[in-house]
């Protein structure tokens, strides 16, 4: 019986909620902790399903009692609550693995370093448009484990990061997409990048035959951890660099071919006729319309579908032309290889706008685009000279600025009448804002208040 079974849910955001919500209706004797305070609309919730919770502090003798502990994907493995629960053997999960218990609808999985949001939702787009009885979840949308409680999809389609898959053991993606790897979120794996790889592979993990494994045929590191691991999946590759034999999808000059379950037939489509430009958006679309072939869409929907989708909120979000100098919000870039893609699709002058929490980054991978791009570099951060260090010798204005509204005044100082300003920060935002969210909300006010 699950009734005696004590589940403890460390975390009460989105997925943490969810995951107690859905343990409560499974009969499991369920208490949400989190050490910071709980907001109101999700206190709510748990008041509303008469789940225990505490805040602002983690009683251990309640955690370190529990039969299984579902962790934020927030929380790191190294925090010293998650070791004492390791040592007493306690399993310690992620929302998705446990939410995947619960349900059979076919889940379309999406993860990589870059573009795993913009994929979900385009993914998302494509079936809804459809017609298919689909949930979006996991690091977009609401809490999975939520949808699993209330109600009853079909199809999922979850952007799933490196932290939740960490925590997932016997769940079964039933199409995995993998866009990219490249270094990020070192500081939460002992700064080694084969350690990362290994997590974002943890997609693959427990796929047989009937399942499949979207994949970047252009990405190295992709390929090589593939020669030396075996994938159970059927693969089915992309690449915007070498046509691809078999089913897949490949760009030849200016034009994608999409060949799966095509009969030899397949939908071919110009990168013009994309609504998302940019060669990394090449690649997000083949990844969406391939996870959306195999789940048998028809691909006239595909192709209305790539034309019609709607960018998303802080990923090269345009906000506003002032005096001629054009405002580029993409918060969302947080990592290095992120803020790389942005400054690659600038076609004017730029005032970049960087900093934030370094999470152990190279940036000479950016050398050449700064040089090329930059007039100017405004650090939005606490503590910026990682950044200094990297680019005083190539950009010789730099400003080091701690909020949006100065980082905006400064750059509309510096930028004339053709310039764009970018926020790209190739940083997370924690040590100044809550999120990317927020620090791409306040850029856009500053800008309004121009």
């Amino acid at each position: 019986m699950t009734k005696n079974k004590k589940i403890v849910v460390l975390g009460s955001g989105e997925s943490g909620v969810g995951a107690a919500v859905l343990a409560k209706q499974k009969g499991f004797d369920v208490f949400v902790s989190d050490k910071a305070l709980i907001k109101e609309k999700y206190k709510e919730q748990l008041l509303a399903e008469k789940i225990l919770f505490e805040e602002g502090i983690h009683t251990e003798e309640k955690i370190l009692n529990a039969d299984e502990v579902i962790k934020s994907p927030g929380i790191p493995d190294k925090a010293e609550l998650v070791k004492k629960l390791r040592e007493k053997n306690i399993p310690v999960i992620s929302e998705i693995e446990f939410a995947g218990r619960y349900t059979n609808a076919k889940k379309i999985c999406i993860t990589g370093s870059n573009g795993k949001t913009t994929t979900t939702l385009l993914t998302y787009h494509i079936l809804k448009k459809a017609g298919y009885n689909v949930g979006l979840g996991g690091n977009v949308g609401q809490s999975f484990a939520m949808q699993v409680a209330k109600e009853n999809f079909d199809y999922y389609v979850l952007e799933l990061s490196s932290f939740q898959l960490d925590g997932m053991f016997d769940f079964v993606a039933d199409v995995a997409v993998l866009l990219n790897i490249t270094p990020d979120h070192l500081d939460r794996y002992e700064y080694k990048f084969e350690n990362y790889t290994a997590s974002k592979f943890r997609i693959t993990q427990n796929q047989s035959k009937e399942n499949y494994f979207v994949y970047c045929a252009d990405d190295e590191v992709i390929t090589n951890f593939m020669q030396q691991h075996k994938i159970n999946a059927t693969l089915v590759p992309f690449s915007i660099k070498k046509p691809i034999d078999g089913e897949g999808a490949f760009l030849t000059e200016n034009q994608i071919s999409l060949n799966y379950k095509s009969n030899q037939n397949p939908l071919i489509m110009t990168i013009e006729q994309l609504a998302l430009q940019g060669k990394h958006n090449v690649y997000n679309s083949m990844a969406a319309s391939l996870a959306a072939r195999i789940v048998d869409v028809r691909k006239e929907i595909i192709r209305e579908s790539l034309a019609d989708f709607q960018n998303i909120e802080h990923r090269l979000e345009f906000v506003a032309s002032i005096n001629g100098i054009e405002f580029i919000n993409d918060s969302k870039a947080t990592n290095v290889n992120s803020a790389w893609y942005a400054l690659e699709s600038m076609q004017k002058p730029t005032v970049w706008i960087c900093g934030g929490q370094d999470k152990g980054n190279d940036y000479n991978e950016l050398t050449d685009l700064v040089k090329a791009k930059v007039k100017a570099i405004v650090c939005l951060g606490k503590d910026n000279k990682k950044i200094v260090s990297a680019f005083k010798d190539i950009v010789e204005t730099i400003v080091e600025t701690d909020n949006a509204a100065d980082a905006v005044a400064a750059s509309y100082k510096i930028g004339k009448k053709g310039d764009v300003v970018l926020l790209s920060p190739a940083c997370a935002s924690f040590d100044l804002y809550q999120n990317y969210e927020e620090r791409g909300m306040q850029f856009k006010a500053a800008v309004r208040r121009l």
